[in-house]
């Protein structure tokens, strides 16, 4: 629980806006996303590198609708994006092309040429291909594409295995040991001016000391880079702080803050972060309704409306969400071991197992707290199921960022070849 989603009367709100009356009002399965919970921790922040020379860009891929990236990006968020289109939707929410970061390990030429004339501030560059293919298409612009190459630092997170990005395994970026002769090819071709480094080492951690590791390694390669005639300005230290999903202990954004001062502060660089689930995640929450109560061999099944399509990462990452009745349960209830699934045929559609919760009822609703990130980004049609609502909620007054999108209008741009155009043959005939 946290001051943004709270009881109020017995129902729980987001901030001042009862959650069951945006249920009533849009269905369910639907995301909320409370406005404050953003700005407050991009806010903070801002706040801890106070006096640093640090551009705050937030990673869309966290959570890309347009409501979300714009409330961001008013508070003073640039964005890093991933792609062509989440360049689309940075520049549709506000963004100026001079406070995007392109990311990503496989930009095709077209995505390049977009971003260029977009006039972003950064390439992210990955491998010597695509620096290669970026000189290119910039070139024939009769122009030179600022660049940072991404240093794979060879670090361990100490997170998720599939969310672990800096170790040398890893498809990311390019080895710390080849950089310098990278960086010297990177100056010799026509369409690139390198400027940065950057590295990221992956997300959800809750430690400083893999960061002080790598950061560390990329303050280093600043020096040694500058020591061979290269004029390195920038330094991208990318994402990764953690936040809370089960009561975790808060990574101490001051102490951060002050590890990378310590580190960069010598160096006379403009600092980027690209923190995605560190603004959004504890801000959102997945509504869902409880369809039926089954009795199981060892304990009762809360089976939803919601699945994993519409909130995968219990299945993708075993991640843990806290659950709340939406209805606040008396002080004295007794909690019972529950299992909460959704839907979708699949065994692995499984939000919590032998979870500890008050009695549930059919067409009661429960609350997936830190579904911010992640959640509606990564949402499919599986079992052509509708995709949830999106809602943004700002004080006493919300709005639906995203209307319930339909089965039909998700298969609507499908065609039937002309050759299966003629009438089935009846099954008793022909089966």
């Amino acid at each position: 629980m946290t001051d943004i989603f709270h009881y109020k009367d017995g129902v729980l709100f987001a901030e001042e806006v009862s959650l069951a009356a945006i249920a009533e009002t849009v269905g369910t399965p639907a995301y909320v996303y409370a406005a404050k919970g953003m700005c407050d921790q991009l806010a903070a922040l801002q706040d801890a590198f106070a006096g640093q020379r640090m551009m705050i860009c937030y990673a869309i891929k966290a959570n890309s609708n347009i409501a979300v990236v714009k409330t961001l990006a008013n508070q003073g968020a640039g964005a890093e994006i991933v792609s062509g289109g989440e360049l689309q939707k940075a520049l549709a929410a506000g963004v100026p092309g001079t406070m995007i970061m392109f990311a990503g390990v496989a930009k095709s030429r077209d995505e390049m040429a977009m971003a260029l004339d977009a006039g972003i501030a950064q390439f992210n560059v990955e491998s010597v291909p695509e620096l290669i293919a970026l000189s290119e298409v910039a070139a024939a612009k009769k122009t030179k594409a600022p660049v940072a190459i991404r240093i794979n630092p060879d670090v361990a997170a100490d997170t998720h295995e599939k969310i672990s990005t800096g170790r040398r395994q890893d498809k990311f970026g390019i080895a710390y040991d080849q950089a310098g002769e990278v960086y010297a090819m990177a100056s010799s071709l026509a369409g690139i001016e390198p400027i940065g480094v950057h590295l990221h080492i992956g997300s959800q951690i809750m430690s400083l000391a893999p960061f002080e590791t790598a950061y560390q390694r990329g303050a280093d390669l600043v020096r040694e880079l500058r020591a061979q005639g290269i004029p390195i300005k920038r330094l991208d230290l990318g994402g990764g702080m953690g936040v809370r999903y089960r009561g975790d202990v808060r990574l101490d954004i001051a102490a951060y803050a002050d590890l990378v001062q310590t580190i960069t502060g010598d160096l006379d660089v403009e600092l980027l972060l690209e923190p995605g689930r560190y603004l959004v995640a504890e801000a959102g929450t997945m509504l869902a309704k409880v369809r039926y109560m089954k009795q199981g061999d060892e304990r009762p099944f809360a089976i939803l409306d919601a699945g994993m399509n519409d909130l995968i990462r219990p299945a993708l990452y075993d991640a843990y969400h806290e659950i709340l009745p939406v209805k606040e349960a008396a002080p004295n209830a007794e909690l019972q071991a529950t299992d909460v699934v959704g839907p979708i045929c699949e065994s692995s559609d499984i939000f919590a197992r032998g979870r500890a919760l008050p009695p549930l009822e059919p067409e009661d609703l429960v609350a997936f707290l830190g579904a911010g990130a992640y959640g509606a980004v990564m949402a499919s049609d599986y079992n052509a199921r509708p995709l949830a609502a999106e809602v943004l909620v700002d004080g006493d007054r919300f709005s639906v960022v995203r209307p319930r999108i339909e089965p039909a209008l998700r298969f609507a741009d499908e065609r039937i070849p002309e050759w299966l155009e003629t009438p089935p043959v009846e099954c008793g005939r022909a089966c």
